[in-house]
């Protein structure tokens, strides 16, 4: 895409998602926001200017999970914080223990960790590291879809994105008997 009008970068969030396999046989997911400006900006209560590049926001969440996606440990580290109580928020995660990730997991974050609970951007990592996980569980999940036994879990695939859709290609070809023709829309 070309582009005449000239660009002046303001603000960068770089988001980043890692997923690791455990030698205790869990898996960890580590999600990691930094927001900085590219001009100096002053917060609000602080004295002086933030630099710019100096990040605003440097917010790390780690999950510890097992292969069923259930939650064994929850915890943030705050390495940069437009205000010290901020800080606070990495003792806010211990309501995850026990959740597991799947259906319904940014509505249950939310409820128990939206608004004055917690910190927004920790909220805001904990949909993206769910999904996360189902990506890096994939191979072990595809297997286990793949058993006669797992009908349930093939049906819940289907029509769950755009690909997975009953009257699409993949679906025809993974799971005929979940098939659906497209239905024509003209009568």
């Amino acid at each position: 895409m070309t582009c005449s009008v000239q660009l002046e970068k303001l603000h960068h969030r770089q988001i980043d998602l890692r997923f690791f396999r455990r030698s205790d046989g869990l898996y960890e997911m580590e999600g990691r926001l930094v927001d900085k400006k590219s001009h100096p900006f002053r917060r609000a209560l602080a004295g002086d200017d933030l630099p710019p590049g100096v990040p605003v926001h440097d917010i790390v969440v780690r999950l510890v999970i097992d292969e069923s996606l259930l939650v064994h440990d929850a915890l943030a580290l705050m390495q940069a914080t437009p205000f010290a109580t901020c800080r606070g928020a990495v003792n806010t995660l211990a309501p995850l223990k026990g959740l597991r990730i799947g259906a319904g997991w940014n509505k249950r974050v939310r409820e128990l960790l939206g608004g004055a609970a917690s910190c927004t951007h920790i909220v805001e990592l904990l949909g993206p590291m769910a999904t996360t996980a189902i990506q890096g569980l994939a191979p072990q999940r595809l297997a286990q879809r793949d058993d006669p036994a797992n009908e349930e879990e093939r049906r819940a695939k289907v029509d769950s994105c755009y690909a997975y859709a009953a009257e699409r290609e993949v679906v025809a070809q993974l799971w005929p008997h979940l098939h659906r023709p497209k239905r024509n829309s003209s009568s």
